[in-house]
């Protein structure tokens, strides 16, 4: 579940192993370049950390964050 805290959306998401990290990042990238939104974002071996918030609105948290939610969730399944 995402949560909302200091104007920005974050999730935690933990895979198998390195290479499906890896995989779910580059489709995210693909999304957000679509997009023109880019995430803030981490990932240490099987997890990846993303943090979404509007930075051209003031880094807070708008209709494109929760948009690209959406999209990000439907490439984890």
């Amino acid at each position: 579940m995402w949560e909302e805290k200091n104007n920005k959306l974050y999730k935690k998401f933990e895979f198998k192993n390195f290479s499906e990290a890896f995989a779910f990042m580059t489709r995210v990238a693909l999304a957000a370049e679509k997009m023109d939104h880019h995430p803030k974002w981490t990932n240490e071996y099987n997890k990846v950390e993303i943090w979404l918030s509007t930075h051209d609105a003031g880094d807070i948290v708008t209709e494109k964050d929760k948009k690209l939610v959406k999209i990000i969730d439907g490439l984890k399944e």
